[in-house]
């Protein structure tokens, strides 16, 4: 831990994701203390499987360093640094220092990345755990509010332009599904982690054959302790110094994934708001522009839009790590990876605690919606008259020529001077269409228009959602908070 600024102070520039943005326990997890730490667990768990194999490690050293495992003398650790510019020295001097009987046998046999790397694998796994019930909770607000809203139609967008009706609940769920693959995928991620285990400088364990006098058994065992103690259930059979470098970017790639799910949601709720028919929670005392007072702007989606481009493009630092890593190791890995691993999840969890707050106070404004599909349903229901017309005893030809005339006079109403819709109308005062005139009620009904859609949100729901949220049923009245 090199001697910088006071990163505390309001005159040195701190990371808006720790200061601003991400959870205590997240912010925690990538703490100073919490990766120090778990280096002092490191060598005490190495050193307590060495003293079962047999090697001269006394109880009162493991004893020792049991009982200094948080005593950390930061200020010492870094003044070591300066001098001797290797930070797992530094820190292997600061534990000696406070474990005088155990100092000796500190760090046997193992090389930086035995603590570094280590801690690194604990991280990761214990930041998947604390992302994923916050996930699994975002998931099951919106799968209420899709429930809520499975039935109640509005105007469908392709391209950004009017098309056939869905419903408010089936569009939820299109991004309900892009997070059930997120949460799937950063399931998968955090089961496949493995420990980079006791491997020694080159990964060939050579020092540790040295120091059991050439017992390959017990170098296995040894690997195979640690890896328990640490909580995994394998452990790397083969690595250079480090582990491989690939396993970041599957961390990063799924991470980043889920930005992009985060980021299609949250467009599309910016898009809503401006049309008026859906917006984010919006607090009594909250002001939306300095200048314009009326302004409620989508600012908690606007935040997690700006942060999952920044998730998506941390992607690049791994891929590009790995694909340099020269022959065992080289260490121009280790600054880039102090910076991307920390920020992603630290994005990530952002991201996250903002969108479950957002979920949890959508608010939707139906006579608006209904507004806008009596402005575009005339025309999607032409093809419906034109039907009802012929079984009425019309021809279809005639019938879709009088509409063709009709709906281009109505186009020209509504954009060229800006009037409502009148086709309905048009259709009404022509004698052509009488048979059916008394239909039109029925055939202008929106629930007409949208299909399957609120029994596709059931059978999703009840299919695919509910069964995947079952294990985080325990987490799920957990409340979201912004830190900021």
């Amino acid at each position: 831990m090199a001697a910088g600024g006071d990163h505390g102070a309001p005159d040195s520039y701190r990371s808006p994701l720790a200061s601003r943005y991400a959870s205590p326990e997240m912010c925690f997890v990538f703490s100073d203390r919490y990766k120090f730490r778990t280096w002092r667990q490191l060598w005490l768990w190495l050193a307590e499987a060495e003293q079962t194999l047999g090697l001269p490690i006394t109880n009162e050293q493991i004893q020792e360093m049991k009982l200094n495992l948080d005593n950390i003398d930061f200020k010492m650790a870094a003044e070591e640094e300066k001098q001797l510019r290797h930070d797992v020295m530094a820190h292997v001097h600061t534990f000696g220092h406070c474990c005088p009987k155990a100092a000796g046998i500190i760090h046997l046999g193992a090389t930086s990345c035995y603590v570094g790397d280590n801690t690194d694998l604990i991280i990761l796994r214990n930041a998947f755990d604390l992302l994923l019930p916050k996930l699994a909770r975002v998931i099951s607000r919106l799968a209420d509010f899709a429930k809520e809203h499975a039935n109640l139609p509005t105007l469908g967008f392709t391209h950004f332009q009017p098309a056939q009706l869905t419903t408010v609940g089936k569009r939820c769920c299109l991004w309900i599904q892009d997070l059930c693959m997120d949460l799937q995928n950063l399931k998968r991620v955090r089961d496949d982690l493995r420990f980079r285990g006791v491997k020694g400088t080159t990964g060939t364990q050579a020092s540790f054959l040295q120091l059991f006098e050439g017992d390959h058994q017990k170098v296995e065992q040894l690997d195979k302790m640690v890896t328990e103690k640490a909580g995994f259930k394998r452990a790397f059979i083969i690595t250079g110094q480090t582990y491989t470098r690939k396993v970041d970017i599957e961390v990063l790639s799924v991470l980043a994934s889920l930005g992009a799910s985060v980021h299609k949601i949250c467009t599309d709720i910016r898009l809503l708001a401006n049309l008026k028919e859906m917006e984010e929670p919006f607090e009594k005392q909250q002001i939306g522009s300095s200048a314009m007072p009326y302004k409620r702007n989508p600012m908690r989606s606007e935040r997690c839009c700006s942060l999952a481009r920044h998730l998506m493009t941390l992607l690049m630092d791994p891929l590009q790590t790995a694909s340099v890593q020269w022959f065992e190791r080289t260490l121009d890995d280790s600054a880039n990876r102090r910076i991307c691993l920390a920020e992603a999840f630290l994005t990530a969890d952002t991201i996250l605690n903002t969108l479950q707050n957002i979920s949890e106070g959508l608010v939707v404004y139906p006579k608006v919606i209904e507004r806008r599909i009596r402005q575009e349903l005339p025309f999607m229901a032409t093809e419906n008259i034109i039907m009802a017309m012929v079984k009425a005893g019309g021809s279809r030809q005639d019938c879709h020529e009088k509409i063709r005339v009709l709906s281009q006079q109505a186009a020209a109403v509504v954009k060229q001077e800006g009037d409502d819709n009148d086709l309905i109308e048009r259709i009404q005062s022509d004698a052509y269409f009488t048979p059916i005139h008394s239909q039109l009620q029925h055939l202008l009904d929106p629930s007409s228009f949208i299909g399957r859609a609120p029994q596709q949100v059931q059978r999703f729901l009840e299919e695919e959602v509910y069964p995947l949220l079952k294990p985080y049923e325990s987490v799920m009245k957990v409340k979201a908070e912004l830190c900021l």
